[in-house]
């Protein structure tokens, strides 16, 4: 259907840039982060510019001469005009002072012709005869966000720029709802500590199971949203109704097992329809689809992003997310692991969010003297410790020791009965520490402790 209209391209773009390098060869740096080979539509100047990076990566001179040579060696120069066609571009170009500005519109015509292509790609796609329609509009979508992120070509830029961001983020402290503005815990020790949590960082929050991962993730989540900020929630593991009664449980401050049942007061009563009018104006959304991956992940996220707008990510968890290439790295879940948690760490810089990933430890915690967790214990991959921005724990020394046990052990010490210490055992932006949170395990919530709480 596009056959009928010419390609959107600009061939005197494309000769002014090669003709500006082999009048000046520095203006090659000052285009090669803004265009490649396979931007420019000419073949024979799609040569001439890869035979211009081929000399460059061999840090060799780029005139006529030596552009001549490299063509002729790779059996091309014949091929672009020879000779005459490179004293050509020379003599159309004025000056090389504008390469960078030729370059910009070599890279918007190229972007316009790959929108066709995938325009046509995703038409394609509404002609197949199949039945998983959500598949295909992923698909769609994922082939569409390709394009987007193929623009997002990053130089060097000067110092007085990157200030002039960040006294802006600063300001954007005292307007929460900012799209610069970290996302704010409400744990105050923990904000303090993290300075809230960063765009486009990767966080993990990892924990034995039943330490509490999953409830302090959906609580930093509502809290998030009460401050304004849109939250969603990739729930791998509980329903949304199941999720949905654990915030109620936390926001009205009824015991999860009653509510359940129906077994509560009519004064409790009362608070979760409060609750209820409360959480149902909140900007939270709630994913349940099991065994899902990264892509279909992303492509979820870029919808929310762009008909709600998202603030905050909560993926839980890890080890549950599916690997994209089926049968690409064999049984070895450590590599699958790995691109997963490569994968999220992109996604949270392609949407500009902070995203909370919880995570399994090993069972190597469990017979450590103290239990305390450490950075090896993530379990399935060592990867997922590099590549996150934050790594933080949850330790509860009363889910190892009773009362009893802990009496003969720390004589004097107080039973830290319901204490969580949440240790933040990575920051890549700042201090690593830890602080005491107390757990209330019937109403699945967190909550800080009061200053004379002493543990």
């Amino acid at each position: 259907m596009y056959a009928e209209k010419l390609l959107p391209h600009d061939i005197e773009a494309e000769e002014a840039v090669v003709g500006a390098l082999l009048i000046n060869s520095d203006s090659f740096l000052r285009v090669s982060h803004l265009i490649k080979p396979d931007d420019f539509y000419r073949e024979r100047n799609r040569s001439c510019f890869a035979a211009c990076v081929d000399l460059f990566q061999r840090s060799e001179a780029i005139d006529q001469v030596t552009l001549a040579r490299e063509l002729s060696r790779t059996s091309q120069l014949e091929s672009v005009g020879g000779m005459a066609y490179l004293s050509h571009l020379i003599s159309i170009t004025p000056n090389s002072a504008n390469a960078e500005y030729y370059a910009q519109l070599i890279a918007r015509t190229a972007t316009m012709r790959r929108l066709i292509d995938a325009a046509s790609r995703i038409s394609a796609l509404g002609y197949e005869d199949t039945e998983d329609i959500e598949a295909t509009l992923r698909q769609a979508e994922d082939t569409l966000f390709k394009v987007r992120s193929g623009q997002s070509n990053r130089g060097f830029v000067p110092l007085r720029q990157i200030y002039d961001q960040f006294l802006e983020d600063r300001a954007a402290l005292a307007e929460p709802a900012q799209n610069s503005a970290p996302v704010m815990t409400s744990f105050n020790a923990l904000d303090e500590l993290l300075g809230g949590m960063q765009r486009s960082d990767m966080l993990i929050l990892g924990a034995r199971p039943g330490l509490g991962k999953s409830t302090l993730a959906v609580n930093i989540c509502l809290n998030a949203a009460k401050n304004g900020f849109t939250s969603g929630i990739f729930s791998l593991e509980m329903s949304r109704e199941q999720l949905a009664l654990r915030i109620l449980a936390a926001d009205a401050g009824v015991d999860a097992h009653r509510l359940r049942l129906g077994l509560y007061t009519e004064a409790e009563e009362q608070r979760i329809i409060d609750s209820i009018g409360g959480l149902s104006d909140m900007p939270v959304f709630i994913d349940d689809t099991p065994f899902q991956g990264i892509v279909e992940m992303r492509s979820k996220s870029r919808r929310l992003s762009l008909e709600h707008g998202v603030d905050l990510l909560v993926i839980d968890y890890l080890q549950l997310v599916q690997g994209e290439a089926k049968g690409r790295f064999g049984d070895n879940r450590v590599q699958e692991v790995s691109e997963i948690s490569r994968s999220i760490k992109g996604m949270a810089r392609d949407l500009n969010v902070p995203i909370l990933t919880c995570s399994q430890l090993s069972r190597v915690v469990e017979n450590r003297t103290g239990h305390r967790p450490q950075l090896s214990d993530l379990r399935d991959s060592g990867s997922i410790e590099q590549d996150a921005d934050v790594v933080m724990f949850i330790s509860r020394e009363d889910a190892y020791f009773t009362e009893d046990e802990w009496g003969q052990q720390n004589p004097g010490r107080p039973y830290p009965r319901a204490i969580a210490e949440i240790i933040v055992a990575k920051h890549r932006h700042g201090p690593t520490g830890s602080i005491k949170l107390r757990f209330r395990d019937h109403l699945v919530r967190f909550e800080s402790l009061a200053q004379t709480d002493n543990f």
